[in-house]
């Protein structure tokens, strides 16, 4: 038998579907909703984070609940890009940029290849569908690599992207590597997605010629929203048939 729980939230989802709550539109108060199906608030509040994992749902922090409009899907085929050739996570969207410098602690010291405390400028890269986030990438390039005159200048983050690429040296490889997890608390508040919603996580490693590692890139990808396409090339063999 289906707990008070599910019930409720089968009954919202329904609601949602059939567009008796349209996309956007403010669920009713927690208060009234415990009110209208007789439960304790505490058991709406679980009914209501089932919908959150879903991605129907979003709880803005001091306005409510939210029927969440859909958010345009990109495709990560690697290498940084999106299916569609523009920039992974960044595609059609608006991005804000946060450029600061840093010092290398913890994982970014293993991740660059770099002793403690060196010296990395942090590329931080919120995008946009609208005015709701979408996406996060935090990039990370040696210090030496990016001018400090290049600090001073505010730039898209298309024009951001393009400094990158004039700046750094040939590269022989570009390492990836593709987790699914759960959002950390600070990442589901920056993205307002639920801590239950899991996130599709690249991180990306580019190496030189020389095998020093010029640039790191983490991307943190709600899985309402992405997905990952990988295509595998096999050599092909132009010898002539034996007869």
């Amino acid at each position: 038998m289906p707990s008070r729980r599910d019930t409720i939230a089968h009954d919202l989802r329904d609601r949602i579907a059939t567009g008796r709550i349209k996309p956007g539109e403010r669920l009713p108060a927690e208060a009234h909703l415990a009110s209208e199906y007789r439960v304790s608030t505490p058991t709406l509040r679980n009914a209501l984070a089932v919908l959150q994992a879903e991605g129907l749902v979003e709880k803005v922090h001091g306005k409510g609940n939210f029927v969440r409009r859909p958010l345009q899907r990109i495709t990560y085929v690697g290498g940084g890009r999106t299916a569609n050739g523009q920039p992974a996570a960044h595609a059609a969207l608006s991005v804000t940029v946060h450029t600061t410098r840093i010092q290398a602690r913890g994982h970014l010291t293993s991740l660059l290849k770099v002793s403690t405390g060196s010296r990395l400028t942090e590329f931080l890269c919120l995008s946009h569908e609208g005015e709701r986030p979408h996406s996060l990438a935090r990039i990370y390039v040696p210090c030496d690599l990016v001018p400090a005159a290049a600090l001073r200048e505010s730039l898209p983050y298309e024009g951001v992207m393009k400094r990158l690429l004039r700046l750094r040296p040939p590269l022989a490889e570009v390492r990836e590597q593709v987790s699914v997890r759960l959002p950390t608390p600070q990442e589901a508040s920056t993205l307002r997605i639920s801590l239950a919603l899991a996130v599709l996580t690249i991180k990306r490693q580019t190496t030189d010629t020389r095998g020093r590692v010029v640039e790191a890139a983490l991307l943190v990808l709600p899985g309402d929203r992405a997905d990952a396409l990988f295509t595998t090339h096999y050599p092909t063999d132009e010898r002539t048939p034996e007869k």
